[in-house]
């Protein structure tokens, strides 16, 4: 796995980073960052970084941004969910697609094409970050085959790469 780069990093200003956390927030259910916060894009190998307040709490991935999975952990969301049942949990942790038969409980606002969080149905802690490939009605349903693309996964590059910013 090769290393994530960080590069062209650049302040927001305070109009820029207000409409990018009301539409992270109208996406997730829950406020997050606002220009009180110090926020700042990056480029990166594989998608554009939000720094807030040095920590990677969200990313644009083909323009749509969305909170990191440390992200989800500071700002608890509350929308664009899915649940996996607990035997799907080290398929999805090691990157691996969410399949229809693993879903228990899916937010029925999801329409493909959206990015979901994934989490357990025991601790409801965010495990992955993902595209969602159906809706929200069509993962509950169990559908055989792929439901959510995995984006981010706890142990992937980007999560890597805040462990090493966190011992700065």
């Amino acid at each position: 796995m090769s290393e994530l780069r960080v590069r062209k990093r650049k302040r927001l200003r305070e109009k820029e980073a207000n409409a990018l956390g009301a539409e992270i927030s109208s996406k997730v259910g829950v406020k997050v960052f606002t220009a009180e916060d110090t926020v700042d894009q990056a480029e990166s190998s594989d998608m554009d970084l939000i720094f807030v307040d040095g920590e990677v709490d969200a990313f644009m991935r083909d323009g749509k941004p969305f909170l990191t999975i440390r992200g989800l952990l500071r700002y608890p969301a509350t929308r664009s969910y899915v649940t996996v049942d607990m035997g799907a949990v080290r398929f999805v942790i090691n990157g691996a697609d969410i399949m229809g038969p693993g879903i228990v409980d899916a937010d029925q606002g999801i329409r493909a094409g959206d990015m979901v969080w994934v989490r357990d149905e025991r601790n409801l802690k965010p495990l992955a970050v993902g595209e969602a490939l159906v809706t929200g009605a069509e993962m509950k349903a169990k559908k055989p085959g792929k439901a959510v693309k995995s984006v981010l996964y706890v142990g992937d590059k980007l999560w890597k790469l805040e462990e090493e910013t966190e011992g700065d």
